[in-house]
Parts: structure tokens; sequence; C-alpha cells
């Protein structure tokens, strides 16, 4: 999703740091095979999640939404030595794709990262989950973004970061609301609610369609 003129958009892009070759070879890979291939977070978004994540450092990431696995391969670029990384996603027949990448970035790699899938509804999984998390990463069905929030907000500690993707949907947060349109209509409670939510430090992006950091007080 492009909120500025193409031209700025690719300036911004050919001043950020380049998309890593697996990746390159990732995205391709993802639009040859699979349906939908816009799900992909990109290389601008993607150089973005691996700056938070240096910057966070997390030792525990959870993704909710792999698809084929390229946000999970960014954020795992800037998590320390030993740390894990669970993600979740309800589509099986993704699950090798992304697995066969998972692979090649910790063959390549110098850092031991532990990267688990799991198959399944992530309302069914991420109670039984052990542990909490320093960095959440939200990206998968947006009626349940809420539901997600809630589970998560149990998962987490005092420093975490959530961070929730398409949060703009395509700029239909501030079109008139079709009444039928049930995804924009838990996006717009979504944002009033990660902006009211007195237990967090919630800023909106305007990345792509729209990427919101959550700090857990």
């Amino acid at each position: 999703m492009f909120f500025l003129p193409q031209n700025l958009d690719d300036y911004i892009v050919a001043h950020s740091e380049d998309e890593p070759q697996i990746l390159k070879d990732l995205a391709r890979e993802t639009y040859q095979k699979v349906l939908q291939p816009i799900m992909l977070s990109g290389p601008y978004q993607g150089r973005v999640l691996s700056m938070i994540s240096h910057l966070k450092a997390p030792q525990r990431v959870l993704e909710i939404g792999t698809f084929t696995g390229y946000s999970a391969l960014c954020i795992a670029e800037g998590m320390p030595n030993n740390s894990e990384l669970i993600t979740i996603d309800i589509n099986e027949e993704l699950e090798d794709l992304a697995a066969v990448y998972f692979s090649r970035f910790s063959e390549n790699g110098t850092k031991n990262i532990s990267i688990t899938q799991k198959i399944g509804d992530a309302m069914t999984i991420i109670p039984e989950l052990e542990g909490t998390f320093d960095l959440v990463f939200i990206d998968a069905d947006k009626p349940n973004y809420i539901n997600y929030f809630h589970l998560v907000m149990q998962k987490v500690h005092s420093g975490s970061l959530i961070i929730s993707d398409n949060v703009l949907w395509h700029g239909k947060v501030v079109e008139d609301l079709n009444p039928k349109d049930k995804s924009t209509s838990i996006l717009l409670e979504y944002n009033q609610l990660l902006k009211e939510d007195h237990r967090l430090q919630t800023v909106l992006l305007s990345v792509r369609d729209g990427l919101t950091l959550s700090r857990v007080l």
C-alpha cells in the first residue's frame, strides 16, 4: 500500500538498507507459487522490522501470522544468540515453503536462533505457550486482532514491544464505513483500544499499510 507519491516512495526505499538476498529469493518464490503474495511484508517494511528488532534485541519473539516467513526472517536478523522465535499460522500448505527459508537462515547465520513453526488456530495455541515474550508481531486475520491482543497481553512483560501490521487497512480507516466490512470495523476498534490502554505507550507509523508500535509499561 502506497500513501506517498511513487517517486518519493522510491527515493525512501533507495536510501534504506538493501533487501538481503535470502529475502529476495523468498519474495520471488512467494510471487511465483502463492496466492495473494501482496501479503508479504515487502523490502521496505522488512527493513523497518529488522531495524526495530536490532534496537530491541528480543530474546523471545511471538509472531501471529507466518505466511511464507518473510517478516519472521526480518525480525530474526536482530535477535541475539540463543534466542527463540515462535511463529503461528493456520495455513499448513505454506509450512514447508517457510521451513526451507528458516533452515537456510539458520545454516547461513552466525547466531543460534531457534525458529519454531506452529500450525493451527492462534486463539488455541497462544494460551498454551509458556513464558513471556519480548516482542510480539501481530499480522494475521484482522477480525481477530482484538482477541489476539487480549491473549498477547497475558504473555508480555514491562518493556515488551507489540507490533501490529495493516492498521491503516488500505486507507479504509478514514473512509465511510461499509456496515458489512468487519475487518475495517474491528481495526477501528483495535486502533482505539491501543491508543486508550493505560498499560501501553503507542505510536502508529505510516509505514506501508500502517504499523503500530506499542510498548508495555
